[in-house]
């Protein structure tokens, strides 16, 4: 895929329906990004409520980052069909913002879940990794890799189950037999042939899950310390701490994911299905996972579809700011920044 910056119609950004700011009530501000805001808003002609990405395109084009956006917003599109991704609705720009309107989650960040609890029981976080790796697992079967897998980008739905947010990082077209090697993602998540700036495949993903899995059971990514250095070597060279009093399938799980070789790891040789075969998960009946027949360890408590009780008081009390519904005629032209256009392959 190969992005070019023109003078062209909105129209070309459009995907789904066609929309504009001005369609929608923006009713409080639920995130914050390198690039923008996410805002909850209210589709007038439904009164449905929606998460709008919010991004400038001043600061995409200073930080040259045209193709990481674009990227997310063709995975969104791919990724509508499975029931642990957030869905994308609509796409549209004007002369200063992008927007994408997703799926409004409003559960809380299962990071935000861990900072009031500080660790789950075995069958929460069993219960939260296999929706988790079921989503992976699909994005791998389109041969995506997710690349940012944290807790912050795991949300919780109204009924407690998980929905996978933030496609900024991905990488397409990486097949099983194939590999890249961008150096991206977040500190204490990285693999360690990332860290190595060695070519690597899918199976970081499987690493970051066991981080992610040992955080949720630990209470702390494992490796974890404040000065990055001394947590680098960690990754790169020391035996992976396994505090007592777990289960031996967990430590088993855990040592699998977070092998050092990535030619090693749980997940090299059969992808998916090696994690889903594991004995950690063999409570776990994958069909009914899929299809949310199984009730979720925790509920939210959600009082309804605008609720923002689980998002971050820091986000909530900002004003929302005004030129979010502007229409194109209404924004500030001191910079007149160009349209985005994609070409894209043919499906």
């Amino acid at each position: 895929m190969s992005i070019y910056m023109t003078q062209i119609s909105v129209s070309s950004f459009l995907s789904c329906f066609s929309a504009k700011p001005t369609d929608f009530d923006f009713l409080a501000v639920i995130g914050k990004g390198t690039f923008g805001k996410v805002l909850l808003a209210k589709l007038k002609a439904d009164n449905k409520f929606y998460a709008v990405k919010v991004l400038q395109k001043k600061v995409i084009l200073k930080k040259k980052e045209q193709k990481n956006i674009m990227a997310e917003r063709n995975v969104l599109l791919k990724s509508l069909k499975h029931p642990f991704l957030v869905g994308l609705h609509y796409s549209f720009q004007t002369p200063e913002k992008l927007y994408f309107v997703l799926d409004y989650v409003n559960g809380g960040e299962l990071f935000f879940h861990l900072q009031r609890e500080r660790c789950f029981l075995e069958p929460r976080a069993r219960f939260y990794a296999a929706e988790v790796a079921s989503a992976i697992g699909y994005l791998h079967s389109l041969n995506i890799v997710y690349r940012d897998l944290k807790p912050e980008n795991i949300l919780l739905d109204s009924q407690g189950h998980v929905v996978l947010t933030d496609f900024g990082l991905c990488k397409e077209g990486v097949e099983p037999e194939t590999t890249t090697s961008t150096f991206c993602g977040t500190p204490e998540y990285l693999a360690p042939e990332v860290l190595r700036k060695e070519p690597y495949d899918r199976t970081v993903d499987w690493w970051c899950l066991g981080a992610v899995l040992y955080e949720m059971i630990y209470s702390l990514p494992p490796f974890y310390s404040r000065d990055v250095s001394e947590m680098y070597d960690g990754i790169l060279h020391k035996p992976l701490p396994l505090p007592p009093g777990k289960s031996g399938a967990l430590c088993s799980l855990l040592q699998g994911l977070l092998q050092k070789d990535q030619h090693r790891r749980l997940g090299a040789i059969a992808d998916f299905l090696q994690i889903k075969n594991h004995v950690f998960f063999s409570p776990i009946n994958w069909d009914d996972l899929y299809h949310k027949r199984i009730t979720p360890p925790y509920n939210p408590n959600v009082k309804g579809p605008a609720d923002t009780q689980h998002i971050d008081p820091e986000f909530t009390r900002e004003m929302v700011p005004n030129s979010v519904g502007c229409t194109p005629d209404q924004e500030d032209k001191t910079y007149l920044l160009p349209w985005i256009q994609l070409h894209w392959p043919r499906s």
